[in-house]
C-alpha cells in the first residue's frame, strides 16, 4: 500500500474512534409509520422482566448496539427490564475495550442467565459469573443456530454427535453449565448421541442495513446475516416480538427484499448502524460484499494494516511465519482442490494469507461460520465477515454444511495431550479465564482433515539462526499429560477416520492410533533437548535419524512455495 492509502485508513480509524459511542435513543425518522418505526428507547420498554432475548450478529458484524444502549439506559434509570435470559450465538463482546457490545448489559440484576458459544470477549458477564451473580452456560455455536431453526418448526431439541467425548458430554464432562448458579440441564446423553436444548426466546433483536417505508428489510450491503432468519422464525413461532435496527429507510426494491415486513414487528432507525466494526453502514465497504471488485491481495493488505495499527493482530516473528508456512504446506498437500475450508483466528489466518500470496485461493472454497461462502475470511477485528464472498447465507445453513462435510479446518490450540485431545475453551481455573468453544466443536466434528497450529510452549522464545531453529528460552509446556478441558476428542476423531496434524515451532505431529507421533522437525531442533525435555504428554518419537527434517525454504521463506513437499528424507541427518 502507498502512503496515501495508509493515511486514508488511519483517518477512517480515527473517525471511528471519536464517534464510536454515539447513539440516539429517541431518534425516529419523520414521515415513518409510528406503529412500525419506533425509537430505541421505546423498543427497550417493550422488553418485559424475565424475558428471554436473542441477539444476532457476530463480533463486530451487524452489532445490535442501539438495543444494548437502550436496554442499559432503561435498566439504570428504572431497574427494568430485569432477570433476563440472554442468548447469542457468536461472540458479541469486546473484552471491555469498545462500547456498543453485549457487555453494555453486564450489570447486576439485568440478566439472570447468559447462554453463548464464545464468552471470552464478554468480560462484564464473566465477572458477574465469577461473583455468582449471573448463571453462565455455553453451547456450540452451530448447535445454537440449529436449535433456533428447530424452534421455528415447533421443536425444542436437536440431536447430534457434535461434542461427544468432550466437556459438553455429561458422561465425561461438565456439560453446558459454567458456574454453580447455572442449574439448568441443556445437554442430555442418549445412547451414542447428545440431545441439546435451550430456552425459547420471546424477543429477537437483529441489525440489518436498510428498511423501506413499509417495513421490509434488506440485507443488501451487509457483511453477515448470521442467525437473523432463524431467530425471527423461532420467536414468531410463539407470537414473540421481532425488532430490527437499520441504518436508514430506502425506496422499496421488491426484488431485493430479504425479510418481508409482516415478519418484523418494530424497526429502529439508527443512523450510526455499522456494516462491521468501524465501518458505518451508510458508508459500507464493498470489500465485504459479493459486489467487491478489489483483488484479494489488496483487501488482505488493507485489513492487515488496520489490525496492526490497532494492535489487534500480533506482530508475527520469523518463527511464527515459519510455522504458518509449514501449516500451509501441509494444507496444500492434504486438501483436495475445490475443498470446503474453515479458518480459525490467530495463526490460521496467517495460513490463509500465504495461500492468497501464492495465488492458490481459487483452488479452495473458504467459508466463515457466520455464513460467508467463498472469498477469503477477514482477519482480526473483522472476523466473521469475508473479503469478496460469493454469497452470504444463514449461519445454520453453513453449520449444516460443516456437519455434513468439511474438507479442511485450520485452528489454534491452548493445550494438547497424549491422546491428541485439544483444549481451546478453558485458559485457567477461574470463570474469568473461560473462552468457550465457539463453533469449534461443530467444525472439528465435520472436518475430514484438521491442522492445529500453536507453539510447543507458552512464554518460550525461539529464534532462527542461519536457517536453523534454536530455543533460546524455555516456557510452560502446551503438550500436557491431561488438558484442562477436552474441546476436541482425539479418539473420536480417529474413529471417524480424520487426519489430524499439530504444527508447532519445533516441527509437526500427527495423530495415529498409537498416539501423538512426531512426523518431522525443523533444522537445528534436537529431539531430546528441544522436544522431549519440554513436553509432559506421552509422544511417539522415532530415533533421530528416522525423523525427517523440514526443508529450508519453509524456515527461511526464500523460494518458498506451499506446493513444495514440506519434508525431505534425504535431510534426515543434520
Amino acid at each position: 500500500m502507498n502512503w496515501l492509502d495508509k493515511a486514508k485508513l488511519i483517518r477512517h480509524i480515527l473517525r471511528w474512534r471519536f464517534t464510536w459511542s454515539k447513539h440516539l435513543l429517541d431518534y425516529r425518522p419523520e414521515n415513518a409509520d409510528a406503529g412500525k418505526f419506533i425509537s430505541a428507547r421505546k423498543a427497550a420498554r417493550l422488553i418485559n422482566d424475565q424475558s428471554c432475548v436473542f441477539s444476532c450478529g457476530i463480533a463486530g458484524n451487524a452489532r445490535c448496539s442501539i438495543f444494548f444502549y437502550a436496554i442499559r439506559d432503561r435498566f439504570k434509570k428504572t431497574g427494568h427490564p430485569n432477570n433476563l435470559t440472554w442468548i447469542n450465538c457468536g461472540a458479541q463482546g469486546s473484552r471491555g475495550k469498545v462500547p456498543g457490545t453485549v457487555e453494555e448489559l453486564g450489570l447486576p440484576g439485568l440478566m439472570k442467565a447468559y447462554i453463548t458459544a464464545h464468552i471470552e470477549t464478554t468480560k462484564a458477564q464473566l465477572k458477574l459469573g465469577q461473583e455468582g451473580k449471573l448463571a453462565l452456560y455455553t453451547l456450540p455455536q452451530g448447535i445454537i443456530s440449529l436449535l433456533l431453526k428447530e424452534q421455528g418448526e415447533g421443536k425444542r431439541f436437536f440431536t447430534s454427535r457434535v461434542g461427544v467425548g468432550t466437556f459438553l458430554d455429561p458422561k465425561v464432562g461438565t456439560g453446558a453449565a459454567l458456574n454453580e448458579c447455572a442449574t439448568d440441564d441443556l445437554i442430555f446423553p442418549v445412547e451414542d448421541d447428545l440431545v441439546y436444548t435451550m430456552p425459547q426466546p420471546d424477543i429477537a433483536l437483529f441489525s440489518a442495513p436498510y428498511a423501506d417505508a413499509e417495513g421490509n428489510i434488506y440485507y443488501k450491503h451487509a457483511s453477515t446475516i448470521t442467525e437473523n432468519e432463524q431467530a425471527i422464525r423461532s420467536v414468531r413461532s410463539h407470537s414473540g416480538i421481532v425488532m430490527a435496527a437499520v441504518s436508514k429507510i430506502i425506496p422499496k426494491e421488491p426484488e431485493n427484499i430479504s425479510v418481508p415486513a409482516q415478519l418484523v414487528d418494530y424497526i429502529v432507525v439508527n443512523p450510526y448502524n455499522e456494516q462491521t466494526v468501524s465501518v458505518p453502514q451508510k458508508r459500507y465497504w464493498p470489500l465485504f460484499t459479493p459486489e467487491c471488485t478489489l483483488d484479494f491481495k489488496t483487501g488482505v493488505e488493507r485489513l492487515k494494516f488496520i489490525n496492526t495499527f490497532l494492535k489487534i493482530t500480533p506482530v508475527r516473528t520469523c518463527v511464527g511465519n515459519m510455522m504458518a508456512r509449514l501449516a500451509a504446506g501441509i494444507f496444500v498437500q492434504v486438501t483436495p482442490k475445490g475443498g470446503l475450508i474453515n479458518i480459525g483466528v490467530g495463526f490460521p489466518e496467517e495460513v490463509a494469507r500465504l495461500i492468497v500470496e501464492n495465488d492458490l485461493e481459487k483452488n479452495y472454497v473458504f467459508t466463515t461460520e457466520a455464513g460467508s461462502y467463498g472469498g477469503l475470511p477477514s482477519p482480526g477485528i473483522f472476523f466473521g465477515a469475508a473479503i469478496h464472498p460469493d454469497h452470504l447465507e444463514p449461519s445454520s445453513v453453513m453449520f449444516e454444511r460443516y456437519h455434513e462435510h468439511l474438507d479442511m479446518a485450520v485452528l489454534g490450540f491452548l493445550e494438547v495431550d497424549s491422546h491428541g485431545n485439544v483444549n481451546v475453551s478453558k485458559r485457567g481455573p477461574n470463570i474469568t479465564d473461560y473462552v468457550g468453544p465457539g463453533g469449534f466443536p461443530d467444525i472439528v466434528y465435520g472436518a475430514k482433515n484438521i491442522i492445529f497450529v500453536g507453539n510447543l510452549m507458552h512464554g518460550a522464545k525461539c529464534e532462527i539462526q542461519h536457517d536453523r531453529v534454536k530455543i533460546v528460552r524455555a516456557g510452560q509446556p502446551k503438550l500436557v499429560r491431561k488438558v484442562r478441558e477436552v474441546t476436541f476428542n482425539g479418539r473420536e476423531a480417529l474413529k471417524q477416520g480424520k487426519r489430524v496434524f499439530y504444527v508447532t515451532d519445533v516441527g509437526y505431529f500427527e495423530l495415529t492410533p498409537e498416539g501423538l507421533q512426531l512426523m518431522a522437525r525443523f533444522p537445528g531442533i534436537e529431539i531430546e533437548k528441544d522436544i522431549l525435555a519440554h513436553v509432559e504428554a506421552d509422544i511417539i518419537v522415532p530415533p533421530d535419524e528416522e525423523v525427517p527434517v523440514i526443508i529450508p525454504a519453509i524456515v527461511s521463506g526464500q523460494n518458498y512455495d506451499p506446493r513444495m513437499a514440506p519434508i525431505s528424507r534425504e535431510m534426515a541427518v543434520v
